[in-house]
């Protein structure tokens, strides 16, 4: 079982996404994290023992890696691409109530920005902590946030942004959340963004990097 698992971790932190993936260049012709989460399923191994054993290690020590600048966002975008490849095979275990979802995350790239690398990066390393992701897209409207929100009771909201001309939406955005939806927790994230700005707007946390978010949410 151990054994499984240390693959799969290997993969996800490597990249390594199927066996038909060229990257990385020193695991070519090997079974990624698609085949090796497959087969351990078939071989008995938990569903939950995969998630928790393989996948949650393997992304904290990317995002990690990240933070101390030692990998780059190429190389965590293919990482985060091979963990949401494991997590198909996981999918039919969150449904059958064997893995338990630790919550719903809501997240989209507010209106007026179309840019969605830094929220799709976010939301994979987030559902590969267990957790639902609900993502409404790009160019969204504080009235789709609010609308979700309702429709998740309980989840945490995302608003991404990169451009400085978008900054204004997100916050009409969240402070039209916060004042239908007081309680409603809200992470911020994006380029031109700050803890000072996301605390004016009445935001709960500014997320400089995924693993930022990932680490708020597991703490809740």
């Amino acid at each position: 079982m151990e054994e499984f698992t240390d693959k799969i971790s290997l993969t996800v932190q490597k990249g390594k996404v199927d066996i038909n993936s060229p990257y990385p260049p020193d695991m070519k012709g090997q079974p990624g994290a698609d085949e090796l989460t497959r087969e351990a399923l078939d071989a008995g191994v938990p569903a939950n023992d995969i998630l928790n054993n393989a996948l949650i290690p393997a992304m904290a020590i990317v995002g990690g890696l990240f933070r101390e600048k030692k990998l780059f966002v190429p190389q965590v975008l293919m990482s985060a691409r091979a963990m949401s490849r494991a997590m198909v095979h996981l999918k039919p275990y969150f449904t059958s109530g064997e893995i338990k979802e630790r919550g719903t995350f809501v997240v989209g790239t507010v209106a007026g920005d179309l840019h969605d690398i830094g929220k799709n990066l976010a939301s994979m390393m987030i559902e590969g902590s267990g957790w639902r992701v609900v993502d409404l897209g790009v160019d969204v409207k504080s009235e789709k946030f609010i609308d979700a929100a309702r429709e998740y009771p309980g989840c945490i909201v995302g608003m991404s942004a990169l451009l400085t001309t978008t900054m204004e939406s997100m916050e009409k955005a969240v402070k039209e959340m916060k004042t239908l939806l007081p309680a409603q927790r809200i992470i911020v994230g994006g380029a031109p963004l700050n803890a000072e700005f996301a605390a004016r707007i009445g935001a709960d946390l500014y997320a400089q990097t995924p693993q930022a978010a990932v680490s708020y949410l597991n703490s809740l």
